[in-house]
């Protein structure tokens, strides 16, 4: 929260810069409007690092004139000042635009009201409040910093997931609040700066993706806020994203003078369109703790050169630090439909792996899926479907302080390794009317009896009890089955102010038990961000 604090001081204080670099929300009604044009073969964007720069997508595609498009006459509400509708409606809080200076504030918050129908407990509810303020200086210099304070009581299996995490999904720690509530805080913020066209530098306190699906086998926003500096060149066809944060493990003991054990994280990423339909995205990155057997470490300047392999580099400084690698494919199939994918290895030795004899160490994972944009000619009619297969032990690491995780959550897929899931999801709207559906399928292999069969990123992978004939579900197969309906109104374009009510139905089942929760749910809120509630 200090962090989100200092930097919005500073923000005020930096009146006099240049902007219009803003990030464009990657939680927002016309999301997929706009990702098909993007994904149509007629130019070279890059679409899988996300947040996506509004300026870039300006380029090819008027944002505000699809939010104009959601604007409601004031002859529809005669009897209220007209200020007062287009606030309610149209606009922003407040907002100034003038010789070059833009600033809109805005309320955000999230107030929704359930029930388990299959439970006789209280009714769960959501209680979210706080403010977002951006602004732009010239076309240069841009900023965004967001704040929000929570009670929460959720269903049982989030309810369990966080007593075992401490952690909201997404949302940071939290503390008692009543006999079954909890209360937590989040801050995010950024400043971005394009200096020229090739190069725009953005240092904030939030969340990255890099991927084209709903899932990122890669890098997802599926984790708490991070400290970050990311530095992306755009030359020709190729698009090159540089990426520095700092993490925290919550697992480690830790001192209350010296607060959570730290991690760091070293990121790159070249994206090549190799012509209008074919994008080729290699990725990279390395995980060390911030303290080691010889003290205090801190960041690592070998890894702050931006044009590196870290593999080698690792290698030579005959260090224990977690190295990744990946690809991300995408191919645009004709005007309307895109097929995607990913490969991660965070370790492969070939002989193991064309042996088949299911070596422990073989932890791979990767990612197939589709879309579809105005599918069977039907305006806005979206639909997407994905499988993402994770082995064992992948992301993991010695210990906590250099696996692929951060607050106790995955960088990557929220069940983390051991599994396989197919998701499909059918999105729809008419005017300012949304409907989306999602269904969820997984099968992951729990750990059982103190054996750590691969599923938690979270423990040492030395802990692992058989050397070969590993495969993914060891352990207890466990399959949750997910499905998620939801029809919401369109408030406000501006922040994606909406009313919203659906149903979440979810199946937890093993050999032992079969939980099964069906959440009914009415909400009134602005979207802005991911949360993950889907495992």
């Amino acid at each position: 929260m200090q962090k989100g604090v200092f930097l919005f001081i500073f923000l005020c204080i930096a009146i006099g810069l240049k902007a219009q670099q803003l990030n464009f929300p990657l939680a927002n009604p016309y999301f997929y409007q706009i990702e098909k044009k993007l994904n149509a073969p007629v130019h070279y964007f890059h679409t899988a690092v996300k947040p996506w720069l509004t300026a870039d997508v300006n380029m090819l595609i008027n944002t505000d004139s699809l939010k104009d498009a959601y604007v409601i006459p004031h002859d529809f509400g005669k009897k209220l000042p007209n200020f007062l509708w287009n606030t309610l409606f149209n606009q922003h809080l407040l907002s100034f635009n003038k010789d070059g200076i833009s600033l809109t504030v805005d309320h955000v918050f999230n107030y929704e009201f359930g029930k388990d129908i299959l439970e006789k407990k209280a009714t769960k509810y959501v209680n979210s409040r706080g403010f977002l303020v951006e602004g732009s200086f010239g076309r240069d210099f841009s900023f965004s910093t967001t704040f929000y304070e929570n009670q929460a009581d959720f269903v049982d299996y989030l309810t369990n997931n966080i007593g075992n995490t401490t952690v909201v999904p997404g949302q940071g720690m939290v503390r008692n609040f009543g006999k079954t509530s909890f209360d937590y805080a989040w801050a995010s913020g950024y400043i971005s700066y394009t200096p020229s066209r090739y190069f725009n530098i953005q240092f904030g306190h939030g969340k990255n993706f890099i991927g084209d699906g709903y899932r990122s086998l890669l890098l997802s926003d599926n984790a708490f806020n991070y400290p970050y500096l990311k530095i992306t060149t755009n030359i020709w066809r190729l698009k090159y994203t540089n990426l520095y944060a700092e993490f925290q493990d919550l697992k480690t003991p830790h001192t209350y003078d010296l607060g959570f054990r730290k991690k760091y994280g070293s990121f790159h990423y070249l994206s090549y369109a190799v012509n209008k339909r074919l994008n080729i995205g290699f990725f990279e990155a390395i995980i060390w703790q911030a303290q080691d057997s010889a003290g205090f470490r801190g960041f690592d300047i070998n890894y702050l050169n931006p044009v590196i392999f870290y593999r080698p580099v690792e290698f030579s400084l005959g260090s224990p630090d977690n190295a990744l690698l990946g690809l991300n494919i995408s191919y645009k199939l004709a005007d309307r439909y895109l097929l995607y994918g990913q490969l991660m290895l965070d370790e492969f030795k070939l002989s193991e792996v064309t042996s088949g004899n299911g070596w422990w160490a073989n932890k791979q994972a990767f990612q197939l899926g589709a879309k579809a944009f105005d599918l069977f000619n039907i305006k806005s009619l979206y639909v997407q479907t994905e499988f993402n297969f994770v082995r064992p032990y992948t992301y993991s690491h010695r210990s906590s302080l250099q696996n692929y995780g951060h607050y106790n959550q995955a960088l990557a897929h929220p069940v983390g390794a051991n599994f396989r899931e197919t998701v499909a999801i059918v999105k729809y709207n008419y005017k300012r009317f949304f409907a989306e559906y999602k269904m969820n399928y997984i099968e992951y292999g729990a750990d059982t009896l103190g054996y750590n069969f691969g599923k938690d990123i979270f423990r040492s992978y030395e802990d692992h009890p058989k050397e070969y004939n590993n495969f993914v579900g060891q352990g207890i197969t466990t399959t949750v089955i997910y499905n998620d309906l939801r029809i919401s109104y369109l408030v406000n374009p501006r922040t994606n102010m909406n009313l919203s009510l659906g149903i979440t139905d979810r199946y937890e089942i093993t050999d032992a038990y079969n939980k099964h929760s069906a959440y009914v749910y009415i909400g009134f809120r602005t979207s802005l961000h991911n949360f993950y509630y889907d495992f």
